[in-house]
């Protein structure tokens, strides 16, 4: 990764903000909408967050341009002493810059040495570049409550015993 990096550098320009500026989120947006990504629900509620994060001075917005065109970016926030991932995304016909890869370290850089956190969140989730930087892997466990006495409850209800009835039914 690190040869790959000091080659791929000098092909990309990296600009990170830790202010809200609308042009360059309506930059990531756009890269955002354009990439491999699914679609978000609700793109203004992830917009008023990065907002609020921008006037708190927590947030990290990060573009990566090739020829003036932005072609990567990054959401991050930090806060304390922790930096958490939340957003990434690249252009596929320029994956072959990899400038997803330099936003990345140029943020764990800059978070790591300007920022001074101690810990990086990559959020929940499986993708397997997340391994290609991390050192640790946490588990994520949810515990859902359901009361069978509630009349809401009984669709999830249903479904779990489904799930479990369907080894048994596929076995006979």
């Amino acid at each position: 990764m690190r040869a790959t990096l000091k080659r791929k550098m000098k092909k990309v320009e990296i600009e990170i903000l830790n202010r809200f500026d609308p042009d360059a989120w309506a930059t990531y947006e756009a890269i955002y909408q354009s990439s491999w990504k699914p679609e978000e629900g609700k793109p203004e509620l992830l917009r008023n967050f990065a907002r609020s994060e921008g006037a708190a001075g927590r947030i990290r917005l990060a573009l990566a341009h090739h020829k003036g065109k932005a072609v990567a970016a990054q959401f991050w926030t930090v806060d304390r002493n922790t930096a958490y991932i939340h957003k990434l995304a690249h252009l596929e016909e320029h994956s072959a810059l990899s400038a997803g890869t330099t936003l990345s370290a140029a943020l764990f850089e800059h978070v790591i040495d300007i920022d001074r956190v101690t810990t990086i969140d990559y959020g929940t989730g499986n993708d397997p570049y997340k391994s290609d930087w991390m050192e640790v892997d946490r588990p994520r466990y949810r515990i859902d409550c359901l009361d069978p006495r509630q009349p809401k409850a009984w669709p999830s209800l249903t479904k779990r015993l489904f799930v479990r009835l369907a080894p048994i039914a596929s076995q006979s």
